[in-house]
């Protein structure tokens, strides 16, 4: 059974720090851009962050640069989004997203990618 699944979301401080995590299995991991969308209430969902396993390349909306850093562990099927210095703006629902082509993680809010995991929630509050 192919999935992905996300971890690591919480309630935070403003200026706080999380980890999410997201575990795949099912799939030829070293194949897949893996990345990460977020949907905040009424707001339409968006790109956060991606990285393609083949060159290493990164992605990341503008909103997030300087404080959002995005790994992968290919031994163990594993992509991370470390977040700091959070915002109230950052909260969200957080979904890992899977694709073997990058254009399609890249196009329309991820209207075309093949993967989605459930979700995790991170919320940035005093």
């Amino acid at each position: 059974q192919v999935q992905l699944v996300e971890s690591g979301g919480d309630l935070v401080q403003p200026g706080g720090s999380l980890r999410l995590s997201c575990a795949a299995s099912g799939l030829a991991f070293e194949d897949y851009v893996i990345g990460w969308f977020r949907q905040a209430p009424g707001k339409e969902r968006e790109g956060v962050s991606f990285m393609s396993s083949k060159d290493g390349s990164t992605w990341y909306v503008n909103s997030v640069k300087g404080r959002f850093t995005i790994s992968r562990d290919n031994a163990n099927n594993t992509v991370y989004l470390q977040m700091d210095s959070l915002k109230p703006e950052d909260s969200a629902i957080y979904y890992c997203a899977g694709d073997p082509q990058y254009w399609k993680l890249l196009s329309q809010n991820g209207k075309w990618v093949e993967l989605w995991g459930q979700g995790t929630q991170v919320t940035v509050s005093s």
